[in-house]
């Protein structure tokens, strides 16, 4: 049986600076971007010194990249109907609780080229699987028109916390938004 008391080992050590100085980036990224995150910042959150930050991190871009990672739900699929559902379902659940990676992405995507980068190269993932589900020629166009819809919606409720949608009720949105995500999706054709 090992005592309660004892230290943590160097391995834990290491660990455990490494995750306080990730979520404190995390916060900082998602509160102002990329841009005004400086490495200083985050070790003065993680309560380390800076240079240790750069030792586990090697420079700011990577610290963005591994503070960014895991923030992608999985990707939607089946038939039109199903996808706005699913699109709608992770929608409700991303208004309630939006990931923090999601929110760093999404706050720097316009100053930052590697943020716009993941953004665009998620929104195209999802957009090939809802265009898939939907049977339509302009299939691309409107899945990209759902990604865009969705985005703003985060961002305008996270981000830039406009009042009434920042106060709404998440399922009151998605109800409200259903019929236009339906109609993309060509859900009730």
């Amino acid at each position: 049986m090992s005592d309660p008391s004892a230290r943590p080992s160097r391995a834990e050590q290491r660990r455990n600076t490494e995750a306080r100085i990730l979520a404190q980036a995390r916060r900082l990224f998602a509160e102002t971007g990329y841009d005004r995150t400086t490495i200083r910042a985050v070790a003065t959150a993680a309560d380390v010194d800076p240079g240790l930050v750069m030792h586990y991190f090697r420079s700011k871009e990577r610290l963005f990249a591994r503070a960014t990672e895991g923030g992608n739900p999985p990707l939607p699929g089946g038939t039109a109907d199903e996808v706005a559902e699913q699109l709608l379902d992770r929608l409700r659940d991303s208004l309630a609780n939006e990931p923090v990676e999601s929110l760093a992405v999404l706050r720097s995507m316009l100053t930052h080229p590697e943020a716009a980068h993941e953004v665009r190269e998620t929104s195209r993932d999802h957009t090939d699987r809802i265009s898939a589900a939907i049977p339509d020629e302009q299939a691309g166009l409107r899945a990209e028109l759902v990604s865009a819809v969705l985005i703003g919606v985060a961002v305008g409720r996270h981000l830039i916390k406009l009042d009434h949608l920042a106060d709404a009720d998440p399922d009151q949105i998605v109800e409200i938004l259903r019929p236009s995500i339906r109609s993309l999706t060509k859900a009730d054709d």
